[in-house]
């Protein structure tokens, strides 16, 4: 008798999960991946002549909503620069909040390694003089949506360690 009521359950459970994971499906939010394109400037505020410069660079990422309103996610970038900087690179976590059909609102937090160009700060320069730092990067940003299409546009101001100001916009795809 056992043995029929354990199976009669095991059945019952296997035609109720394809149920269960249907339901499921039809309420889980879209995660949204995008690339794009971005440019701006980056300025050191160390005080110096030409202690800014241009960036121009490429941002990855993904955001996954967490309810109807609010959404988390990370992204990647990296520039190149002229000026002040060479190039840089780094990681964020987002979290924000959709207003509207397809613009959103955010903060961010992560790092951020920078390599500088100390020519504009040292002449001659010096070899072997480590040019690189890192720290933690801290801003906020909208993104607006060009009508139903994938293509959005984005501006954003970073900091790095409250020492510098970062300042983007760009056209992402969304995917």
């Amino acid at each position: 008798m056992r043995k029929i009521a354990f199976t009669s359950l095991a059945a019952l459970g296997a035609m109720a999960l394809p149920a269960a994971a249907q339901a499921q499906s039809n309420d889980t939010p879209e995660v949204e991946t995008y690339v794009g394109a971005t440019a701006g400037i980056h300025d050191l505020g160390i005080g110096l002549p030409n202690d800014d410069g241009g960036i121009y660079g490429i941002v990855a990422g993904v955001d996954v909503p967490v309810g109807d309103t609010f959404f988390v996610g990370a992204e990647g970038n990296y520039n190149i620069g002229d000026g002040a900087i060479d190039s840089e690179y780094g990681i964020a976590a987002r979290a924000g909040v959709r207003v509207g059909d397809s613009a959103k609102l955010f903060v961010r937090g992560g790092f951020q390694e920078v390599d500088f160009d100390l020519g504009n700060f040292v002449t001659p320069a010096v070899v072997g003089l480590d040019d690189t730092d890192g720290d933690y990067l801290v801003g906020a940003g909208v993104e607006f949506g060009v009508g139903d299409g994938p293509i959005k546009l984005r501006a954003g101001i970073d900091t790095i360690a409250f020492d510098s100001t970062r300042a983007t916009v760009g056209v992402l795809y969304a995917f």
